[in-house]
C-alpha cells in the first residue's frame, strides 16, 4: 500500500500485525505519562499551558503522518489529495468522536451521582482554550475563500497560536492544595524538593514523549497493514484510520480523565487544546512541506490549491468546528450536544455520499445557536471571562 510506504518514509522500522502486541502497551504507556506529566504541570504553570504542552506531544504522529503526505504530495500532485483528507480527518474524529466519547465517559461513571444526564461544566480558566479556536476557523474561512494556501497563510496561523500560547502565560497556575485528587504518579513528582520537582515533571513529559516517538508509527504501520490487506481504500486510510491511530494517546488521556467525572472539564479541554493545534500548528505543515518538495522536485515553489472535493472537506470540517466554540461558549457541554456532534459525523462516515447534507446540517445548526445567542437565550459566558482572563 501506498500509505505504508509513506509511514516508512517516517520510520524505517516497518509494522507487521504482530507489531501491536508491543506496540500498543507502549502507546498506552506513553498516554499516560503525559497525562501524569500534565497533571502535575499545572500547579507549577497554567493548566492551559500544560495542557498545551500535552497536545503538542500527542499530536506528533499527526505532524509525522501530514508531513510525509504533504512531501509526497509536492512531488506527485495526483496525491494531493490526500493532505487535505488527513488534516480534516483528523480534525473531524478528534471533534465528532473524541467530544462525545468524553461525555459519555464523564455520564457513565457519573451515573450514580444523578438521576439526569448533567452537563459537563466548565470554569472560567478554560476560556482561553475555547476562544483560542476562534481566531483560527475565521483565518481558515479566508483561505478557503481564496481556495489555496500558502507561506503567508502558514506564518498568520502560526502567528495566531504563538497569541494563543502568550495568552496562556498570563495564566496562575492550579492551587496546590487541589493536588490531593492527582494520580499518585503527579503527586510523586510534586513532592519533590526544590529543583527535582520540576526535573520530575520534565521527565514524564520526555520519557513519555520518547515512548511515544518511538512506539506511534510501528503501531500505525501494523493496524494499517491489517486495514490494507482486508481492502480499505487509499483515502479512507489516510482520513479515517490514520488519524484514529495517531490520536490515540489524546483518547486514552481524555477517557482516564473523564472516568474520573471531576476531571472531565479537564479531558475536553485536552481535546481542545489539540484542535488548535491541529487548526493553527498542523495545517501550516501542508503550505510548507509541499511548497519545499514541489520546488525540489521543479525548482519552483508553489502554494497548495484545493480543488472541489477539498473545498468541500474543509468546508464540512470548518462548520464541523463552528458548532464546537459555539457549544462551548456558554462554558457547559450538554448531553444533547454531545449526541448531535456525534451523530453528524458517524452519519459522513458511514455514507461518504452523505457530506453535503450533513454540511447543510452543521449549517442550520449554526443559524440556531447563534439566533439564541442573538436573542440572548444563550449567554457566551466565555468569551466575557477570557477577556478578562487576557487584560487581568
Amino acid at each position: 500500500m501506498r500509505v505504508l510506504k509513506l509511514l516508512r518514509l517516517v520510520q524505517g522500522a516497518g509494522g507487521t500485525a504482530l507489531s501491536a502486541l508491543w506496540t500498543f502497551p507502549g502507546i498506552l504507556l506513553s498516554a499516560f505519562l503525559v497525562t501524569w506529566g500534565a497533571e502535575a504541570a499545572q500547579f507549577l504553570i497554567s493548566q492551559g499551558l500544560a495542557l498545551a504542552i500535552l497536545a503538542w506531544l500527542q499530536t506528533l504522529p499527526e505532524f509525522a503522518v501530514e508531513a510525509v503526505v504533504a512531501w509526497e504530495a509536492g512531488r506527485d500532485p495526483a496525491r494531493a489529495h490526500l493532505a487535505i483528507a488527513n488534516l480534516t480527518g483528523a480534525i473531524r474524529l478528534l471533534l465528532g468522536l473524541g467530544w462525545p466519547m468524553v461525555y459519555g465517559v464523564y455520564a457513565w461513571y457519573g451515573r450514580h451521582r444523578s438521576a439526569r444526564l448533567p452537563a459537563i461544566v466548565l470554569g472560567p480558566e478554560h476560556a482561553v482554550e475555547i476562544a483560542g479556536l476562534i481566531p483560527g476557523l475565521l483565518y481558515f474561512a479566508v483561505i478557503l475563500l481564496k481556495g489555496t494556501i500558502g507561506w503567508i497563510d502558514a506564518g498568520v496561523l502560526l502567528a495566531i497560536y504563538g497569541c494563543y500560547l502568550a495568552a496562556l502565560l498570563r495564566h496562575p497556575p492550579q492551587a496546590v492544595e487541589r493536588a490531593a485528587d492527582a494520580p499518585r504518579v503527579a503527586r510523586w513528582a510534586l513532592r519533590q524538593p526544590g529543583w527535582r520537582r520540576p526535573a520530575a515533571i520534565a521527565g514524564l513529559f520526555l520519557v513519555g514523549g520518547a515512548l511515544l516517538f518511538l512506539t506511534a508509527h510501528p503501531f500505525l504501520e501494523s493496524i494499517l497493514a491489517v486495514a490494507g490487506t482486508l481492502g480499505v481504500s487509499q483515502f479512507v486510510l489516510v482520513q479515517w484510520v490514520a488519524p484514529f491511530l495517531s490520536e490515540f494517546p489524546e483518547k486514552v488521556s481524555a477517557f482516564a480523565w473523564a472516568r474520573r467525572v471531576s476531571h472531565a472539564p479537564l479531558a475536553l479541554m485536552n481535546l481542545v487544546s489539540s484542535n488548535i493545534n491541529q487548526w493553527t500548528v498542523l495545517a501550516p505543515t501542508i503550505p510548507l512541506i509541499y511548497g519545499y518538495s514541489h520546488w525540489r522536485t521543479t525548482g519552483v515553489w508553489s502554494d497548495f490549491h484545493f480543488d472541489g472535493e477539498q473545498r468541500l472537506e474543509i468546508l464540512i470540517t470548518l462548520l464541523q468546528s463552528t458548532v464546537a466554540v459555539l457549544v462551548l461558549l456558554t462554558l457547559e457541554f450538554r448531553w444533547y450536544e454531545a449526541a448531535g456532534i456525534f451523530a453528524l459525523w458517524l452519519a459522513q462516515f458511514l455514507v461518504p455520499g452523505w457530506r453535503e447534507p450533513v454540511a447543510w446540517g452543521y449549517g442550520a445548526w449554526i443559524v440556531v445557536l447563534a439566533g439564541l445567542y442573538v436573542l440572548r437565550r444563550r449567554r457566551p459566558a466565555a468569551l466575557a471571562a477570557a477577556w478578562r482572563s487576557v487584560r487581568s
